[in-house]
């Protein structure tokens, strides 16, 4: 249902518009106050008169605000009726119905008018209107226009389907009709507009996206749930690409007012600048508009197929770059926090296997030296080279060697020293010192005799006799059976340790 029409009213024909409002809500959502709003009429000689409003009535419930006629066509009616047929005579009325509008805006400069087409009426034929000659435009309020476009726009998206509408959808026809409009609302129901852009830039992109559909005859905007990130983003396929034939002039303009919107993609050209060079193009030496037909040259087939592949290509390519970005950007927070959480978990992997590959090893010992070592790390309270040396063999050793260790260090932390606090026996004894003494640990006389197996058999046995000196005690007189095989690393290892203590 249209909500700007010609109607009677007191007898005589008036442009009425419909705000869908109740008496009382008209009242309480201020729209009373669109009485005193004005339009603007402008005339091809670039005259123009305030239009407003003559007064408002209540038609079947409904608040309805009208005043002196214009017998004009609504702008986005012109331009919906292109979805419908192809005919050239519908193409050529929404073409000047835009051309008209366009010079209309800039005839009246920096005066605000609303952008939105389904505000402006035009007259595109001579004699339609006695008052108005061919080419008159007719910008109706912002405010009371746009509250009617509002409604508009709500009714068609809640017509009922079936024998009724959802309750989502009657709930929000309802707040619709609760609630004022303001120009901010105008995103919401124009895909001609912008909302980021502002005066004669705002119009050279509604010019932009206005010829786009009447030339190539689709929205540059498609896709409803996405049409403002398009705009911001600049996410359209060129002219030349969905219309093949198109002036190429005319095609770069187009395309550098949809960029408006994309910083990074801007041409450097005003909103002024475009709108000018659109009516340049367009228009003859005598103000005539040219014929549609006269916009497009014939292409040869392999040109026609050069394009197809081309307009191909890139609607994938940017499909893709579009839907990747867009990823990135809603998940940037996951995909951030993933990162640093890899980059984490890399360093902690990076640093443990630097730690695993610098930790000591067997590797190039023969298997008696796998056996003085083992006994020379214990005196010494080296346990990481002791696990080294070991593997599943008895660990009492080491536990023993790690106790130590941890003694050692709790006395340099309170002594606030790095003086060792135990010293190994057979440095000791090498000094000419007596056993036992003091602060003294490990082993001494350590003979090592083969018992059995062979280095070719991948496992050798042997007994090794050894003292051991604990700090201020006697010694412990042991004899070891120590079995030693090779890992998978070929490295010799103490797989078992059979202990006898005298």
């Amino acid at each position: 249902m249209q909500r700007i029409y010609l109607s009677n009213v007191e007898e005589k024909q008036a442009i009425c518009f419909d705000t869908g409002l109740d008496p009382r809500s008209f009242a309480r959502t201020k729209m009373s106050q669109s009485l005193i709003e004005c339009g603007y009429i402008v005339y091809p000689d670039g005259s123009h008169e305030v239009w407003k409003p003559s007064g408002v009535n209540e038609v079947n419930g409904s608040m309805v605000v009208w005043g002196t006629p214009f017998i004009g066509d609504r702008l986005d009616l012109l331009l919906a009726n292109l979805e419908f047929s192809g005919l050239e005579a519908l193409q050529t009325a929404a073409l000047h119905g835009a051309l008209y509008w366009f010079r209309a805006k800039m005839l009246l400069g920096d005066t605000y008018t609303t952008l939105n087409p389904g505000a402006a009426l035009v007259i595109c034929e001579d004699g339609k209107d006695p008052k108005y000659p061919k080419g008159c435009v007719f910008f109706s309020p912002p405010n009371l226009s746009n509250r009617c476009l509002v409604v508009e726009k709500t009714e068609s998206q809640t017509k009922p389907s079936g024998e009724a509408a959802s309750a989502k959808q009657r709930k929000n026809k309802k707040k619709a009709e609760r609630e004022s409009v303001s120009e901010e609302d105008v995103p919401l129901l124009d895909r001609y507009s912008c909302p980021d852009l502002t005066g004669m830039e705002a119009a050279a992109f509604c010019a932009g996206a206005m010829l786009y559909k009447i030339l190539v005859k689709s929205n540059p905007y498609p896709s409803d749930e996405t049409i403002f990130q398009d705009m911001r983003e600049g996410v359209f396929l060129p002219p030349y690409l969905y219309a093949p034939g198109l002036n190429k002039n005319l095609c770069d303009t187009i395309q550098s007012a949809l960029l408006l919107p994309v910083e990074n993609k801007r041409t450097g050209e005003s909103g002024t600048e475009i709108i000018s060079k659109l009516l340049n193009t367009l228009l003859d030496s005598e103000g005539k508009i040219f014929p549609v037909s006269s916009l497009f040259s014939q292409l040869s087939a392999e040109e026609n197929i050069r394009l197809e592949k081309e307009r191909k290509r890139h609607s994938l390519i940017q499909n893709i770059s579009v839907r990747t970005r867009r990823f990135l950007t809603r998940n940037k927070h996951v995909i951030i926090g993933t990162a640093i959480a890899v980059f984490f978990l890399l360093i902690i992997v990076l640093s443990t296997t630097k730690s695993v590959n610098s930790r000591p090893t067997t590797e190039g010992m023969a298997p008696d030296s796998v056996i003085v070592a083992y006994f020379d790390a214990f005196s010494s309270l080296d346990h990481v080279f002791m696990e080294a040396c070991i593997q599943g063999a008895d660990k009492s050793d080491i536990n023993a060697a790690v106790s130590l260790y941890a003694v050692n260090k709790t006395r340099q932390s309170y002594e606030m020293s790095d003086r060792n606090s135990f010293i190994p026996a057979k440095a000791w004894k090498d000094l000419g010192k007596k056993l036992p003494a003091p602060n003294v640990f490990g082993v001494t006389d350590l003979s090592i005799e083969h018992v059995a197996g062979s280095e070719e058999d991948n496992m050798i046995i042997y007994r090794a006799d050894y003292l051991l000196w604990a700090p201020e005690e006697y010694s412990i007189s042991r004899s070891d059976i120590i079995t030693l095989k090779r890992d998978r690393k070929n490295n010799w290892r103490i797989v078992e340790i059979l202990r006898t203590e005298k």
